[in-house]
């Protein structure tokens, strides 16, 4: 009666311990998700790199007017949309390939700055994944315009076409090409699997 008592605690904690295993392998977490690095204007931070040309996000608080406290840790960026119809994108390489059929969620915090000296217009955010450092092959999340001068933490959850390795964050103008405006992000959280049983 004890042998089989210890083989089912034997198998019961085998078990547990796959299961914990296959929920840690399933996370995959950004390189600097909150943006954590010196403050500066027109400067990329640390783990990550520009997509689209004319990319020179601000590592804020201290640059443009805008002295906000971060969401989470001491620093976040800035975002901005120009009125020669350029905008900034940044990305970068997951740590762990994001598997198609695959159900995935992360939170972001989105702000607005209404002091971004020449960009202050409301704007959007886009999310992409991609096959590499500069395709934009799925779109997996665009926000309303985010006007809240507040951090406001929004739940993203997407499936997938296609296995992807690429990350990438853009702004984008709902008014047209032409508009200066701005979006504040910080603590994007690590990417988990939401398959439901």
């Amino acid at each position: 009666m004890s042998y089989i008592r210890n083989t089912n605690i034997i198998a019961l904690t085998t078990i547990l311990l796959f299961l914990g295993i296959l929920s840690i392998d399933a996370q995959i977490v950004l390189n600097n998700g909150s943006f954590e690095d010196t403050p500066a204007d027109a400067t990329m931070p640390s783990g990550w790199w520009y997509v689209d040309s004319g990319t020179t996000p601000d590592i804020l608080p201290g640059y443009w007017g805008v002295y906000s406290d971060a969401s989470e840790g001491d620093t976040f960026i800035g975002l901005i949309t120009r009125e020669n119809g350029t905008f900034e994108s940044i990305g970068q390489r997951l740590s762990k390939t994001l598997v198609a059929g695959t159900c995935y969620q992360f939170t972001i915090d989105l702000a607005h700055s209404t002091g971004y000296v020449g960009y202050n217009e409301p704007i959007k955010v886009r999310i992409y994944v991609g096959s590499n450092r500069k395709s934009k092959d799925q779109l997996i999340y665009e926000s309303d315009v985010i006007d809240n001068v507040e951090w406001e933490t929004l739940n993203v959850e997407f499936n997938l076409e296609k296995n992807y390795r690429y990350f990438i964050i853009e702004v984008h103008s709902p008014k047209g090409p032409n508009i200066g405006g701005n979006v504040l992000i910080d603590n994007i959280t690590t990417i988990t699997n939401c398959n439901r049983v």
